[in-house]
Order: structure tokens, then sequence, then C-alpha cells
């Protein structure tokens, strides 16, 4: 049924599509001709309006022109400087500036040469050169600025060609008339220099009188009343009767003033029947610009309609057929979902077809007897998911076995041995046996992933969310047993990772996560990607020791800040009962061991809850495994790791991360703003994961920085901080010892005994192999100020009422016990490269489609 309503609405829409289209291709030929008329007209709008300017500046120019022409053959003295001012310069230079954008490129280059020709007129050169020049631009402007391109009158080019005569023969006539010889009394050469200007004058005056011929033939009546009405009148008489007079005489004399006042006259009138008309077919063209854009609006409009009649009558039939099949397609839908609780369809159309189908449909409704069914293949799920629950315990106390087995077995190892091949086959085979078990750890979490998606009881998905941290501590665990054998466990990424995200993971490794809270971190620090997982290991070390030691009320303090040398130091502070100065020396001097001595079997056992600041019962003093890992890790890379008693009770350790560990700071996102809620669900409620309380401030200390003095220091390597370093915890102004930073070097031959290699993972660079002697454990069983030792153990909790059971919204606790597994796997997610050269050993991190978990993210 579904295929026959897809292929119905197919055959609906091609029929709508193709109407619509037909309409639209007969409509498109009268739209495309109107816009091609539209297009014409903008353009021949956009000429006429470059010809005002050009005319203006043509005029101008002219003035100009005349003015020169008549100071060069005054002999360019002071009495004729008055017609070459300033401000008409000015004034042309400010109509250049608006023309040149839309002048064409001829007119630009003479425009250009304009200052070379004021140069002459003004310095040197003969009145007629001076005047040639100017006429070449003048007579380009009048061109480029000719209306009759625009499809105009044609006499409007003939009177631009009048006007420009008209103004030169005045140019000539005052030139001749204000004429003085170069030396002084040479009255001849005065009087031949007037004769030259007056035939000069005469040509022009004779093809002014020719354009104004051409213009009285091509003009139109309106056009000539215009010009007889405009250039008429006494004044006009008057100048006429000058040019008569001047231009008989071969060599005229007289004063200048009269004939420029009236020529002038006579000139303006001209250049304003010019105006006038070029100003009209402007207006013309305006109008048929206008009109071709309204047929254009209207052409348009009638396509849309009959566009738009076509498709909505299209529309209509085709929906008169396909809302009796919605209808239908959906109820059948809805009824075979659940045929028991649906109501039947509800068909309120014709009699037809379509009704006789619903009809049919609604009778499929008696077979509720198929929900008997579907509840025994759910029961039987339920109990295969049982099965697969206790399954997967039997695993988990086999491999939690299986790794103490392998802890037992290292920590008998003594520390130094001799070369033999059999014990090297033997580490290597333990080394191998914990990475099984790791593998088996992640596949046990892909398992537990697998049943969370699709669990839905509250109860079980609050078991499954435990055993997913109880896992992945036991994985934590699996690689600490990796880091002591001298295997690498590392992912082999490159690409920075946030501190941040590095801290919150390793929060999310700890058994206590909820009591740490991590307070101000420096902005944008980042690690580098292959130490990034060794931090993480280091810091959880940490973290797991002081929830272990400190009450079980108070929280843990994780913070850290920027020195002015460019190393962070991350501080890890709890508020126990303080560690004895001996004891504490002691466990400094095994953190400042790059390759530390392997831990007491004691120690060992206690794998999962190291003891690196209290006393054993026995009054033997215990370093765990937890600080022998940090002291490796922290070896490997260079970090300097040491414990310090507070003022205010407790201990902090203090973590100062290198620069070779640290990337190039930039703006990154860390995660820390809460994701949207997905479409379509319920806002969850606001979960504080751990880290959640992180602030990226700047805590940069004041100061500059000291090196360490050789010789100083408490044991081999180490070396004392100043200046920024110095006092990182509260309460402690002294200079702190620190051990110096172990740099990178070529691996030397290994000697008997050293850690082996293990094929596939990625290897450290080398270390020094310096050993701190092991400090004696002191007689006194109490501490200096009379307090008797601590001894660690679990502190008792006071059981807090149960809290009222009720409605529980199993969406909403999924989302609230999946905020730890996210918020300890944020950084390692969104930090992760593209995944390349892996091989079947590796242990890598499988897509979602492969059946990969967020935890296989750390590799």
């Amino acid at each position: 049924m579904r295929e026959r309503t897809a292929r119905v609405r197919n055959r609906l829409t091609a029929s709508v599509a193709v109407t619509a289209l037909a309409v639209l291709g007969g409509s498109a030929l009268g739209v495309v001709d109107a816009a091609r008329e539209l297009g014409q007209d903008r353009k021949l709008v956009a000429r006429a309006e470059d010809t005002g300017p050009a005319l203006a500046l043509a005029h101008s120019l002219a003035d100009e022109r005349d003015a020169m022409t008549q100071f060069a053959a005054a002999g360019r003295d002071g009495a004729a400087a008055a017609g070459v001012s300033k401000d008409q310069r000015a004034l042309v230079d400010r109509q250049i500036e608006e023309y040149v954008p839309s002048a064409p490129a001829s007119v630009r280059r003479l425009l250009d040469g304009l200052p070379a020709t004021r140069e002459q007129a003004l310095s040197g050169g003969d009145a007629l050169t001076v005047h040639t020049a100017y006429t070449t631009t003048v007579q380009a402007l009048h061109r480029a600025g000719d209306a009759a391109g625009t499809g105009g009158p044609a006499a409007l080019l003939p009177l631009g060609r009048a006007v420009e005569e008209a103004s030169a023969t005045r140019a000539l006539l005052l030139a001749a008339l204000t004429a003085k010889p170069a030396q002084t009394g040479d009255a001849q050469t005065a009087r031949a220099g007037r004769q030259t200007f007056a035939a000069a004058a005469r040509r022009t005056a004779q093809r002014e009188q020719d354009a104004v011929a051409d213009f009285r033939r091509l003009a139109g009546a309106d056009a000539r009343d215009t010009y007889d009405r405009t250039v008429g009148g006494a004044e006009v008489t008057v100048a006429e009767g000058h040019l008569t007079r001047l231009l008989r005489d071969s060599a005229p004399e007289g004063p200048a003033d009269p004939v420029r006042t009236a020529l002038t006259v006579r000139l303006d009138r001209m250049r304003g029947v010019e105006s006038v008309l070029v100003a009209g077919e402007l207006g013309r063209l305006q109008r048929l610009r206008a009109g071709a854009l309204t047929d254009l609006e209207l052409r348009a409009a009638a396509a849309a309609l009959c566009l738009l009649t076509a498709l909505v009558a299209g529309v209509r039939a085709g929906r008169s057929v396909t809302r009796p099949l919605d209808v239908l397609r959906l109820g059948a839908r809805r009824v075979c979902a659940d045929p028991a609780a649906e109501r039947p369809i509800a068909f309120k159309g014709r009699d037809d077809e379509f009704a006789e189908t619903v009809r049919s449909v609604n009778v499929l409704r008696e077979t509720a007897h198929r929900m008997q069914e579907r509840i025994a293949v759910l029961e039987g799920e339920r109990t295969r998911l049982v099965a697969s629950r206790r399954t997967l315990a039997e695993e988990r106390e086999a491999l939690r076995a299986q790794h103490q087995e392998l802890t037992d077995q290292l920590s008998e190892q003594p520390a130094e041995r001799p070369a033999d091949p059999a014990r090297e086959r033997a580490h290597g085979l333990h080394v191998g046996l914990s990475l099984r078990t790791l593998r088996l750890v992640e596949r046990q979490l892909a398992v537990i992933e697998g049943m969370e998606a699709h669990e839905t009881d509250p109860e079980r998905l609050e078991t499954l969310f435990t055993l997913d941290h109880l896992a992945t501590r036991m994985r934590r665990n699996s690689e600490n047993v990796l880091a002591l054998a001298g295997a690498e466990t590392g992912t082999g990424r490159t690409a920075p990772v946030p501190l941040l995200d590095v801290l919150r993971a390793a929060a999310g490794e700890i058994e206590r996560y909820q009591r740490v809270r991590i307070q101000s971190l420096p902005p944008h620090a980042r690690l580098a990607g292959y130490a990034s997982e060794d931090i993480s290991h280091l810091m959880a070390e940490l973290l797991e020791n002081a929830t272990e030691f400190s009450p079980s009320e108070a929280h843990v303090q994780l913070s850290g800040w920027l020195l002015e040398t460019g190393e962070v130091v991350l501080s890890v502070q709890d508020e126990g009962i303080g560690i004895t100065p001996g004891r504490l020396a002691g466990l400094n001097a095994l953190l400042a061991d790059p390759d530390p001595e392997p831990p007491a079997p004691a120690a060992a056992g206690r794998a999962g809850h190291p003891e690196p600041r209290g006393e054993r019962g026995d009054g033997e003093q215990g370093q765990g495994l937890g600080l022998h890992v940090v002291a490796r890790l922290a070896g490997r890379h260079g970090v300097h790791v040491q414990l310090r008693e507070q003022m205010t009770g407790g201990t902090a350790a203090v973590v100062v991360l290198p620069l070779p560990v640290l990337a190039e700071s930039s703006p990154t996102v860390t995660g820390l703003a809460d994701a949207p809620p997905a479409p379509g669900t319920a806002a969850s409620p606001r979960v504080h994961l751990p880290g959640s309380l992180a602030d990226a401030n700047s805590h940069a200390l004041p100061g500059r920085p000291q090196r360490a003095v050789p010789g100083q220091g408490s044991g081999q390597g180490a070396g004392r901080l100043t200046g920024p370093a110095a006092g990182l915890i509260a309460g402690h102004p002294a200079p702190v010892p620190l051990p110096a930073p172990v740099h990178p070097a070529d691996p030397p031959a290994l000697p008997p005994g050293s850690p082996i290699r293990v094929t596939g993972l990625p290897v450290a660079p080398a270390v020094a192999t310096g050993r701190h002697a092991r400090l004696p454990a002191p007689a006194d069983p109490s501490v200096g100020n009379g307090l008797p030792k601590r001894t660690p153990k679990a502190v008792p909790q006071q059981p807090a009422p149960p809290p009222a059971r009720g409605s529980v919204d199993a969406e909403a606790l999924r989302r609230k016990l999946s905020g730890f597994q996210r918020g300890a796997t944020a950084g390692r997610r969104d930090a992760e490269a593209e995944w390349a050269g892996r091989t079947t050993d590796r242990n890598a991190a499988g897509s979602p489609a492969q059946g990969g978990t967020v935890e296989e993210a750390r590799g």
C-alpha cells in the first residue's frame, strides 16, 4: 500500500509540475523581452546622466582656456592676471574629480595632461599654442557629453559645436585686443600678433555659423523657437555688432572689457539652450525607463498569476486524492502497531474504495490476542538479559582474581635480578597477560554499555552504571601494572588535549569522584597528546590517595596556575591528619626517583587502595603501588611531583608540568557548557559532573623565576625552586625542593634486569636510572606534635536515612548517571585525532558502529 501511495503522489506531483512549467515557459518569453528593453533604457539613462557633468566641465574648462589665452597674449603681466584666478581653476579641478570615474579612457588621458597645459600657459609658450592645447580637451568633453548617442535629437551635436566655437571666438578676439609685443615698443610685432588672433577668430566664427545652420536644419520647431527666444534681445544684438566690427578689421583694436561682457552674455545664453535640450532628453529617457519597468512588472505579475492559478488547481486536484490515502495509511499504521489499544480508523469521506479499505483494516483490530505473544517474547528477553548480567559478574570476578594474581607476582619480583632469559620471558608473559586483561576489561565495558543502551528499568540501569565505573577502575589498575612492568599503554595520539579534560578524566577514574572539586585552571592550557594519558593516570593516583586518607565528608581541591616560565603547576589538597616529616621526606625521595624500586608485596596487595601517606598497622611504612606508578609516570615525562604538609591541616601534592608536555595555548572548547537536550526529549536535571566547577582563570604569580643552584636539594636530581614556583601551597612561603626536570636522551643499551619492550606499544624516552635510598622507618610511633600516626583504613560513614521512593523517570536517571561517563571521557573524545596505523594486536578503540564504547576512546 505504501509503494502504491508513493506512485500516485509522484504522478500527481509530476502532472502539476509539467503544467506549471508549461505556463512558466509560455510567459517567460515576454518577461525576458521586457527585461531586455529595461536594461537598454537603463544604459541610455546612465549615459544621459553623464552628459550634464561633461558639459558643465567643458564650459568651465572653456572659460579657463579663454582666460589663459588672454593672459598669454597680454604678455603675462599683472593687469591680465585677474582672468587666471585660482578659484576658477579649483572649480575645474572639483568638476574633474566628479566626472573622471564615469569618463571614457581617452578623456581621462586628456584630463590627466591638464596640469602640464596649465604650467605651459602660466610659464611660457605663445597664446595660440595654449589655446590649441585647451581646445583639444574641450572638444573631447563635448563629444563625450553628446546626447545624440542616446537616441535623442540629432540637433544637440551641432549646437554643442556652435557653443564651443563661440567660446573660442571670444577667447581669440580678447587675445587680439590685449596682445602686447614681446619687447616694449615693438609696435609692428604687436600688430602682427593681433592680425594672427583676428584670423583665427574669423575661422572659429565661420565654424560657429555653420554649426548653427546645421542645428536649425536638424532641430524641431520647438528647439528652434527656444533657441531664437533665448539667444536674442538687445544684449545679443550688441554682442553680434562687436563680432561684426572686430572680425571685419584685420588687426582689431580697442577696449576689451565691453567686448568681453557682451560676448559672455551671448555665450551664456547659447549654453543655457544646450543645457535645456540635454535636460529634456534626460527626462524623455527616464520616462522610457519607467515605462519599460512598468511593462516588465505587468508581464511578471501576469506570469505569476497564471502560474499560481495552475498550481492551485493542480494541488487541489491532487489533495482530493492524497488526503484519503494519508488517512488510510496513517490509520492502518496506528492500528497495526497496537490493534487492541488503538481506536478504529475514522473516515469521513465518500463511500468509495477508500471507505471499503478502511472497513477492512478495522476488522484487523480483532487480533488483540497477539499482544499476549508479545508479552511472552518480552519476558524471555528479560530472562536472557538477567543471565547475561550474571555472566558478566562472574567474568568480572575472574578478571579481578587474575589481576590480583598478576599484582602479587609483580610485587614478589626483586628490584635487581641478573639477566635470565627465562625470567625475561616470564616478564613478557606477565605484560602480555596484563594486556589481555586490559582488553577483556574493554570488552566488558562495551558489553555493559550495550546493556545500558537498551535497559529501561531504573534500578537495573543504576546497577549497570555502577559496574561500568568499577570496570573503569579495574582498567586503570591494569594499566598501572603495565606501567610498573615498564610497558607503555599510550594511544599514540598527537593532537593536543585540553588540561581541563585530562583532569576531568582523572577524577572519573577514582572511586570517590564526587568529592573532587576542580577550582581554577590556567586559561586555554593544553597538554601534548603523547603525554595526556600518563598525566591523567598520574593525577588519578594522587586524587585516589587524597580521597582515601581524608574525611569522607571533606572535599579534595584540585587547582592549577601558570608560572612566568610557562610551566603549569597543579595542586591536590586534602583535609587529612597530615604526614610526619620523616615519612614525608621518604615519600618525596620516592617521587624524585624516575625508576623506583618495585613496591613491597604488602603494598602491592592494596593496588586498588595505595597507602602513600599512612603507616601500616604493624608499624612498618608502606609506599604502595600508587606512588610507584606516580614516580614512574613522572620520570617518563620529566614531571616534578612533591608532597607538602599544609599549615591548615592535610597534605598537598604539587605537580609541576614542564614545557615539553605542554602544547601551544589557544582557545579550545572544553565541553564545560551543558549540552542542549535532544529534540523531542524533556530537559534533564542539572548534573554536577567531576570538574564542572572548574574555572579557566590565570594565576601567573608576580616576580621572575630564578634558576636552581647546583648542589642544593633534598636528593639526587633535585633542585630548589624560587620566585613564582616558591610557596606553591598557601601558608608555605619557604622555597620548595623539587626534583630537577628529566630531559629525554638517546636510550642506552638496556642492562640486565631492565624492563623489556613490548611489541606494538609506543616506547617512552629514556630517563635517568639513578635511585634514591629508601629511608628507614622511624622508631617513634607518633608524629612530631605528639599525635598518633595515621593508619590508612576505610573511614566509617554515618548511614543516611533512606530517601522516600517514588516514581522514577528512567530517562532522567539514565542521563544523570551517564553524565559521569561523559565527563570522564569528553576530553579524550574531543581531542582524539584520526586513528591510523592500527594493527589487530593494538588495543584500538572501536567506533560506535563497530561496537566500540565511550571508554574505548582512551586507547
